[in-house]
This record gives structure tokens, C-alpha cells and sequence, in this order.
């Protein structure tokens, strides 16, 4: 990775810019001999990834910034790493963008988002401080680019917190309607209740509390989680969608399995009365790793999402890529659109150009025959399965000895499983349907993500299969024709 840092900038941040390029470069080829290493997932080039952040196509290309910790895998003061595309499939290593250089960030650069103001590449972002003690101050702060490389930073722009509010107070998502810009932040009330609060601005550095717009005590919401963090408050085909992190919700039933959640709130929203009015939570993902999710809408009108994969506190320190000195990736880009009164998420069309040697196969699996595929020519694969309508047993789909699908046709719930990291057991995680119609599964080195039916549900996972094992193994209770067309992926 090369860095320009003689654009103009403090001491301090050049020091810390400069030595964090030394310390990539030094640890970068033991990164890159991981056999865990994604194909086509975006990945840290060393150390820690979690939250995408500022995700915005701008004068033609796509930014992907995302929190970053360069020198370990552990969660220290955070960075924004930064890629770039043309394409959502080739993707650029990009200069750091943002270093926790200042007073106001020292602890920090959380995450935020980016904004296109006359011109102008924008992010808004909060800088993290804490003292001696471990106490906590948030600034919502501004940094400027004209090249998309380079940024100024301006410093906070939000400097103090609303009357009955944490410093948990951080995510800023920021959106221009009419000729005012507005910010929704995540934040804690004092009574450690999660909320959403609305912000409004003329120039993007002078801004007006709102006051919250959903949370608890909020349309109808009495207690849920005690933090959101990552709100991301969009429209998309009519309605208005509000995609929060909630922590602190218990698990009932197959629903919140994970340490924390992603989901999302379908409604109308009021932003001059700050009231939204919406439906019921539902989850975004319904497999392991999914947190954090950040949206943004390219030239065509899509509404695009992409996520961590990954959840904090989350048996990260047993995962094996840790001894290779990385951790985590972000998911593909995901097309949103509302169907039947829920989010679907599709995989962008453009994944397609990574599609290689295709591959048709039409098979009837016989009760308890054990149906083997065991040259998938490379970890990274692409899968559409189809012909499971008639499914009313037992159907199972094994990935390389590591991590297994199971629907049950009778009770319709569709179940992955795979081995944990920390204890090596076991775990599963659940969804119901209706019907499972077609699944499209998405297999890097050390992932998988599961798209079913088209969209109406979705289960992410990283996973670690030996390197040698590339089997796919399929196996029913009854007579089952199934239709596989599979494609490597490069």
C-alpha cells in the first residue's frame, strides 16, 4: 500500500498514517499465505475489519470505506481503510483515509457515512475520546476529499450531547431531501434505552437536534435493547425503511441468536415532525455473522447493502485467521427492494463477471442415497439449486464437511449448521418459510452466504473447512430430483 502523505495535514496524523503503511507492509505476505483468504469477499489487507462505512458511488466509482484496526486483531483505535470500484467486482486498495490523529478522535475514528456536497466527497464520522478512567465523549466530525484520496478534516461539527443521552452517541448517516441535509445518529438515553435521533442541517456543519425518532418509548416500542448503533434511514419503492444494530435483545425462540442483531422497521417517516410510524422488527440475516449493515443508492437507483461479517464479541479472538495476523471481511453488495412487505436482498447482477466453467447437473437422489460431488475446481463457487418444491422430508447440503443445510419439509424450517470456533461444537441458527423453492449460495474460502427463494431470506456465515476437503455432499429421506448449475468464481 503507497500513502500520499504530503498533502497537507498534522504532524501527528502524518506519523501515524506513515506508520501504519510500515506495519502492512511488514506483515502483509503472511496475511496473504491464509488459506482462509476470500476470492472475491473484501477483506483487511492485516488486521482487524468490521463496520463498512462511508459506502457512496461517487462521479462514477463506488467508495467502500470501512473501520479498521491495521495493527493487530484486536479492536484498538480505529482507522477508516478505504476501497474503490467501477465495477462492485474489481476492487482497488485504496490510501487510509481517516488516522485517529486529533483530540477529538484519539480513541477512534468510529464509523459514519459519506455524502457528495457540490462536488465534494464528504464524511461524516464520530470521533471516539476517552480518558484515564475510561469515560467516554463522541464528536460528530467532517472530512472533505476532491480527489477521493485525500481528505481535510474539519474537525466536529457536533460537539455536545442532547439533555438525557449517553455519550453512546455515534453512526451518523447522513442524506440531503429538498434543500436540507439530515443525520440520523444511534444513541443511548440515560436509562440505557436504544433510540434514533434526527439531526437537520443547511451546510452540513451547522446542525439542529430534531429529537428522537424511534426507539424506545417510541411508536409503541417499550423496551428494545439497550444501544442501536448504525442507523441507516433510506426510501425504497415507497416506503420508508429504518435499518438499525440493536444490542441488548434477548434471544426468543430462533429469532436474535446472535450477540447482537441487524434488522430493520418498514414505515412512514415524518421528518418534520420527527415522528415514523412503522411495523414490526425483522432480522436482515438469519445466519451467523451479519452486523452493521450500510446502504447506499448508485446512478441506476438501486438501493445497495453491505454489511460486516461479523458480530463484536463474537468468538472473534478463536477464529484461525487470527494466527495469520487478519480478521474478518465484509459481505458482497446486496440489491434491496420491498416485496410482500419485507426487505429482499439480491446479489448485484454484476457478480456475474466473476462467474467461470459452468457447470449443469440434473439428479434424483433416492431415499438415503448420499449424492457426492467432490470436484468443485477451488474453494470460491457459486451454486443455484433448484426442484426442492417437492421437498416434504428430509433434505440436507453439506459444504465441504464444514458447515451443513438442513429444511425439514414438515415443520419448513430451513437450518444452518456449522462447528463453532471457540468451542468446536455444533450450533445452528434457523429460519422458517413458507416454502423453499431455490436456494443460491455463495462459497468463498471461508464463507458462505445463502440467498433463498429469491431474496425473501438470507443466511451469512464465515466458516473454516480444511483446505484439502472440497466435497459438496447432498442427501434426502425421500425420492428428490434437484437441478444444480454451479460456476467457479475468480
Amino acid at each position: 500500500m503507497e500513502g500520499d502523505v504530503s498533502i497537507i495535514m498534522t504532524d501527528n496524523e502524518k506519523k501515524l498514517l506513515e506508520h501504519a503503511y510500515e506495519e502492512v507492509e511488514k506483515k502483509r505476505n503472511t496475511t496473504k499465505m491464509d488459506p482462509y483468504r476470500q476470492v472475491f469477499h473484501l477483506m483487511p489487507p492485516t488486521g482487524l475489519l468490521n463496520d463498512p462505512n462511508g459506502w457512496i458511488k461517487w462521479k462514477g466509482t463506488y467508495h467502500l470505506f470501512f473501520q479498521w484496526y491495521p495493527y493487530d486483531t484486536s479492536h484498538g483505535p480505529k482507522y477508516w481503510g478505504h476501497y474503490s470500484s467501477n465495477d462492485l467486482v474489481t476492487w482497488k486498495e485504496e490510501p487510509i483515509a481517516l488516522a485517529p490523529s486529533e483530540w477529538y478522535e484519539k480513541n477512534g475514528c468510529y464509523s459514519g457515512s459519506a455524502v457528495d456536497n457540490n462536488g465534494v466527497l464528504t464524511l461524516i464520522y464520530t470521533g471516539n475520546v476517552k480518558d484515564e478512567e475510561d469515560r467516554r465523549d463522541s464528536y460528530q466530525c467532517v472530512a472533505t476529499s476532491t480527489d477521493g484520496t485525500h481528505f481535510t478534516k474539519l474537525g466536529p461539527v457536533i460537539d455536545s450531547l442532547p439533555d438525557g443521552y449517553t455519550a453512546h452517541f455515534r453512526d451518523p448517516k447522513v442524506w440531503k431531501k429538498g434543500e436540507l441535509w439530515y443525520m440520523v445518529l444511534g444513541a443511548q438515553t440515560v436509562e440505557e434505552k436504544g433510540r434514533v435521533v434526527l439531526y437537520s442541517s443547511a451546510n452540513l456543519t451547522e446542525w439542529d437536534f430534531k429529537g428522537a425518532i424511534a426507539g424506545a418509548g417510541i411508536g409503541g416500542i417499550v423496551d428494545f435493547g439497550y444501544m442501536w448503533e448504525c442507523p441507516d434511514l433510506f426510501s425504497l419503492d415507497s416506503k420508508d425503511v429504518l435499518i438499525i444494530s440493536p444490542q441488548g435483545l434477548e434471544q426468543e425462540g430462533i429469532h436474535y441468536q446472535n450477540k447482537f442483531q441487524a434488522g430493520y422497521f418498514i414505515g412512514e417517516a415524518d421528518l418534520d415532525n420527527v415522528i415514523f410510524h412503522h411495523g414490526d422488527f425483522a432480522e436482515l440475516d438469519h445466519g451467523f455473522e451479519f452486523y452493521a449493515p450500510q446502504t447506499t443508492m448508485d446512478d441506476e437507483g438501486r438501493r445497495i447493502l453491505t454489511a460486516w461479517m461479523g458480530v463484536p464479541e463474537q468468538d472473534e479472538e478463536t477464529q484461525p485467521t487470527v494466527t495469520n495476523g487478519w480478521l474478518h471481511c465484509l459481505t458482497i453488495p446486496r440489491e434491496l427492494r420491498i416485496h410482500e412487505g419485507r426487505l429482499w436482498q439480491t446479489p448485484v447482477k454484476e457478480l456475474q463477471k466473476l462467474r467461470h466453467n459452468q457447470e449443469s447437473i440434473k439428479e434424483t437422489l433416492s431415499a438415503n442415497e448420499l449424492l457426492v460431488f467432490d470436484d468443485l475446481a477451488g474453494p470460491a463457487m457459486e451454486f443455484m439449486l433448484t426442484g426442492l418444491e417437492e421437498i416434504k422430508g428430509i433434505f440436507e447440503w453439506t459444504f465441504r464437511n464444514e458447515a451443513r443445510l438442513i429444511f425439514n419439509g414438515g415443520t419448513h424450517l430451513l437450518t444452518l449448521e456449522r462447528r463453532n470456533t471457540r468451542t468446536h461444537l455444533t450450533e445452528q441458527r434457523h429460519v422458517r418459510l413458507d416454502s423453499l423453492k431455490y436456494l443460491h449460495v455463495f462459497m468463498d474460502a471461508s464463507s458462505l452466504e445463502i440467498f433463498i427463494n429469491g431474496g425473501e431470506a438470507v443466511m451469512s456465515a464465515r466458516y473454516f473447512p480444511s483446505e484439502k476437503d472440497t466435497s459438496l455432499t447432498m442427501k434426502t429421506n425421500e425420492k428428490v430430483t434437484v437441478s444444480l448449475d454451479k460456476w467457479v468464481l475468480s
